[in-house]
């Protein structure tokens, strides 16, 4: 299930939970994409809980939009990663490590607050 967060235009704020649908990738790329033409930086709040499963069927799509975004990996600012599940907090460490030009946080459940005011600009 997706949620989008109310945030700036400059911020793609949003929470997943349980199953992640193929639609829930197209509302992300699209709100991404109007970001991304309207700023030249644009930051990032995921929170998620209890991840558990992907529409296998809505990669496909989601990976040919994605894809030019490396050509535009300048334009991501701060990210925050809220997750509840140790598997997703050590996938998005590692791909700080493979951007490392990009400002990746990784927050527990707990800190989910600390991590929006981050991603906001609203804390350093």
């Amino acid at each position: 299930m997706l949620e989008m967060i109310d945030s700036a235009d400059d911020v793609l704020a949003l929470k997943i939970s349980h199953k992640i649908a193929g639609a829930d990738l197209s509302t992300i790329m699209d709100r991404l994409e109007t970001a991304m033409a309207m700023h030249s930086v644009v930051h990032v709040f995921v929170e998620t809980e209890t991840i558990d499963g992907i529409e296998i069927s809505g990669l496909g799509p989601y990976i040919a939009r994605a894809m030019p975004l490396f050509g535009k990996l300048g334009q991501f600012g701060r990210v925050a990663v809220v997750a509840d599940q140790a598997w997703i907090r050590g996938a998005t460490r590692f791909e700080s490590a493979v951007l490392p030009h990009i400002s990746y946080r990784v927050f527990l459940p707990e800190e989910r607050d600390s991590a929006f005011a981050w991603v906001t600009g609203a804390a350093s």
